[in-house]
């Protein structure tokens, strides 16, 4: 597939996960490499003085396509 082929149906090799710094985030991230990405970095969060907001890059290093969306 070339570099500008669409992965219609597919996840993106690179994903930037974003959200309220809850469980449910964590539960995405864990979700994201429970399917075999992983961890780009460390986790980014800012605060608006009542809630915490996160994001954290996720990669798909494997050989071969990445999971269906």
């Amino acid at each position: 597939m070339g570099a500008m082929e669409t992965t219609k149906g597919r996840l993106p090799r690179y994903r930037l996960l974003t959200g309220i710094d809850d469980s449910v985030f964590c539960e995405r991230v864990s979700e994201a490499l429970d399917l075999g990405y992983e961890l780009h970095g460390g986790p980014a969060l800012t605060w608006n003085g009542t809630t915490g907001y996160v994001a954290q890059a996720v990669i798909w290093r494997q050989d071969g396509p990445t999971p269906e969306s």
